[in-house]
């Protein structure tokens, strides 16, 4: 039978839209409304430690699909396993949490584990194409004595990703070895990073960011660093249909101590993924959704090779990481100081500070600028324009234990203008910092008015009377219902 030109032109469209599914919106739509099929529900904080995983990774060891093996130890003697998964030509080594309070793609490669496990789902064809056409090679978790501490470094407070040289850690010995004697074409160096970076200097959060490592100083682009640009130009792409705008490019100057640019320059196309921040996603869980669909976008546009399509000179689309949002951007406030007053802008930021065993935390904030900040954005930005800040008064009762203070009254206390309560007893309260309120035990009472790394605690008041509050960080109108959203402090 003959096929008139037009036909034929039809035909090899959809040949083509059907080979590079991987990179369609339409695709990517789809995974991303599936994704909570796959989730894996065990895991659905980021303070989570090697124990928690070990189960889902042992629970594969009986399935054909997988080959799991030991690859080495931590510096403490942790187990470091790695699962394989495909038969195709493309070696891909996939590895996360070399940082071990960065777990964001240890949860979405779990996700994608399952993913991979489904069928008749409408992604057979998928993941036929995907599994016959590469191996996977998965090392969730290399700094598991990190991730038990919930800190970047591992149990010798080396950073394994500026180890690749002198490879003083087991973990970086570990990551080396598997890339020499795998020798994969491509690698995912999976992190997370700092979650108040913009994308250059606009007000969006750089949720996702990505970087196609540099292997020398003049940052010259090869063949191989080519394909990590040509790789996350598509993912890019996709991204976009779900974070328009918030996807940036990671600084590209040459680390010569890092694994990244070493693993480039060792002949390994790398992909890095760093997750940032997404406004109401303290936990990554949606983070953790975009990094489900972006990778397995990646990886099936290498196993269909329809990266190759793309423009490497797109990769320069996206603008560079900054530092332009704070997480509360206070704006026009009145301060009197030495008898004078005067406008000012307040950039106050909320870090983290682990608790009970590194599986939870609290936040501690601080007035990291002040003054003009009109270049710069907030996660949440409240103009106080005619309100003076002052710091708030102290309750004048004095609490023996905590747990008699109700939310209620905690509301009640704040209300009146009292920020802060005095503590002389325990803090037997199920969580202190749940209550609204900064709770002194071992401080004196700030006095004066707050400045430069004071606590971001006080109040906003407009003639003699205090309509808002911030505590530790977090505004509160006070002529509204508490909601229970206490994050307060106990100093």
């Amino acid at each position: 039978m003959k096929l008139s030109f037009s036909k034929l032109l039809f035909f090899l469209i959809i040949l083509s839209t059907s080979s590079s599914s991987g990179q369609t919106p339409n695709f990517a739509r789809r995974l991303f409304d599936a994704h909570e099929n796959y989730r894996e529900t065990s895991l659905t904080k980021r303070r989570f430690k090697q124990q928690e995983i070990l189960p889902l990774i042992e629970k594969r060891k009986t399935n054909p699909l997988y080959q799991i093996e030991s690859v080495g130890q931590s510096f403490e003697g942790r187990n470091i396993q790695m699962i394989k998964v495909g038969n195709g030509p493309r070696k891909i080594l996939l590895w996360t949490q070399m940082h071990g309070d960065e777990p964001t793609a240890t949860m979405a490669g779990f996700d994608i584990l399952n993913f991979l496990e489904g069928e008749n789902d409408g992604f057979d064809d998928f993941r036929k194409q995907l599994l016959e056409s590469t191996t996977l090679y998965f090392v969730p978790m290399l700094n598991p004595d990190g991730a038990e501490r919930y800190q970047r470094r591992n149990a010798q407070e080396i950073d394994i990703n500026r180890d690749a040289l002198a490879l003083q850690a087991p973990e970086s010995r570990i990551l080396k070895q598997l890339q020499q004697t795998l020798l994969p074409e491509f690698g995912f160096n999976l992190h997370d990073k700092n979650p108040r970076y913009s994308v250059g200097n606009s007000d969006k959060l750089a949720t996702i960011s990505f970087l196609a490592t540099a292997f020398d100083q003049e940052r010259n682009v090869n063949a191989v660093r080519e394909k990590s640009m040509q790789v996350i130009v598509g993912m890019d792409r996709v991204l976009q249909e779900f974070i328009p705008g918030q996807v940036g490019r990671w600084n590209e100057d040459f680390e010569p101590r890092a694994f990244g640019d070493n693993i480039q320059k060792w002949g390994t196309t790398l992909i890095l993924i760093e997750s940032g921040g997404y406004a109401g996603d303290p936990e990554k869980q949606y983070i953790r959704k975009l990094n489900f669909v972006a990778i397995l976008s990646g990886l099936g546009s290498i196993a269909d090779n329809s990266f190759a399509k793309e423009n490497k000179a797109d990769y320069y689309k996206n603008a560079e990481n900054s530092r332009y949002i704070y997480d509360l951007l206070i704006k026009n406030a009145i301060v009197g100081r030495d008898g004078k007053s005067y406008k000012a802008d307040f950039g106050i930021n909320r870090y983290e500070v682990n608790h009970t065993d590194a599986t939870d935390f609290f936040y501690r904030s601080v007035i990291e600028e002040y003054g003009d900040l009109s270049i710069f954005s907030g996660t949440e930005t409240f103009d106080a324009e005619g309100y003076t800040l002052a710091y708030g008064k102290v309750y004048p009762e004095h609490f023996k234990d905590l747990k008699i203070l109700t939310e209620a009254k905690a509301w009640s206390i704040l209300k009146q203008g009292f920020t802060y309560i005095m503590l002389d007893g325990k803090t037997s309260y199920k969580n202190p910092v749940e209550i609204p309120l900064h709770i002194l035990r071992n401080k004196k009472t700030p006095t004066g008015t707050p400045a430069l790394d004071d606590a971001a605690t006080f109040v906003l008041k407009k003639e003699g009377k205090i309509r808002y509050a911030v505590v530790n960080g977090f505004l509160y109108d006070l002529e509204k219902k508490y909601s229970k959203i206490g994050n307060g402090i106990v100093e």
